[in-house]
């Protein structure tokens, strides 16, 4: 996995504040695997709740927030509903922060 320690702990933070400190996430993509470099930062995210009742805005404002603290591009999917096939792949592949 390609984030530091400190890293992991602003994202549970930041994600914690917005979807609630239950919330599951996963690191997924280029920053899950060693041996590659580059690349931004992919995150899955299964919410405790939604910070108030949008979603696209609460994914806006998390990211955000990411972006500023990590100082580097973020990708959020977060699970609203149904869990497609890519959210699945995202969880079977990824790391569990």
């Amino acid at each position: 996995m390609r984030l530091t320690d400190e890293q992991a702990r602003s994202i549970r933070e930041v994600v914690g504040r917005h979807f609630g400190t239950e919330s599951r996430i996963w690191l997924f993509g280029s920053r899950s695997d060693d041996s590659r470099s580059g690349g931004d930062i992919d995150l899955y995210l299964e919410p405790e709740r939604i910070a108030g009742s949008n979603l696209f805005l609460a994914k806006q404002a998390a990211r955000h927030e990411l972006e500023q603290k990590l100082h580097w591009p973020v990708d959020l999917v977060v699970r609203r509903d149904r869990e497609t096939a890519f959210m699945r792949a995202a969880k079977s592949d990824g790391i569990p922060l």
